[in-house]
C-alpha cells in the first residue's frame, strides 16, 4: 500500500529526486471490495483527517468520487496534493496504519492492484 501511495510519480527517480520539495498532485484509484465501500469512504475520511493534522497535504484539490465499473464493482477515485514528493516517505505510523485499512477493504481486479494510481497535472480550463 505505501508503494502505491508513495511511487505514485510517473517520473524516473533521478527527477524526482531533484524534485523531492515540489508539491505532488496524485490520483488514486481504489477498487473497493463488494460490501466495504462505506467503510472504505470512513476510513479515507479518517486518513484525509491525518494527513492535513500531520500538514501532508494542501487543502486543495481533494475530491473523492465513486464510480461502477464495467463489471458492476465500485471503484474510487481521489485526488489530491502531497505538500512534497518526500511526504508520504515520512509518513508516521497513524498514516500507514490506514494505508494498511484501505488495503485490506481492497481487492484486485482485472489485472490491477487494489489500489493503484500516479502522479498527474491538474488542468484549467481556459474559456470563461
Amino acid at each position: 500500500m505505501l508503494l502505491a501511495l508513495t511511487a505514485c510519480s510517473t517520473m524516473h527517480p533521478e527527477q524526482r529526486n531533484s524534485d523531492k520539495a515540489d508539491p505532488e498532485t496524485v490520483l488514486v484509484i481504489y477498487h473497493v471490495k463488494p460490501g466495504k465501500e462505506a467503510e472504505l469512504q470512513t476510513v479515507l475520511s479518517r486518513a484525509w483527517e491525518i494527513y492535513r493534522r500531520e500538514h501532508l497535504v494542501f487543502a486543495e484539490p481533494h475530491i473523492l468520487v465513486r464510480n461502477i465499473e464495467d463489471e458492476g464493482k465500485t471503484r474510487f477515485v481521489e485526488v489530491f496534493t502531497w505538500v512534497s514528493h518526500a511526504a508520504p516517505d515520512r509518513a508516521p505510523d497513524s498514516v500507514k496504519t490506514m494505508w494498511e485499512q484501505e488495503q485490506s477493504l481492497c481487492e484486485t481486479r482485472n489485472g490491477h492492484t487494489g489500489i493503484e494510481g500516479g502522479e498527474v497535472d491538474i488542468l484549467i480550463p481556459t474559456h470563461k
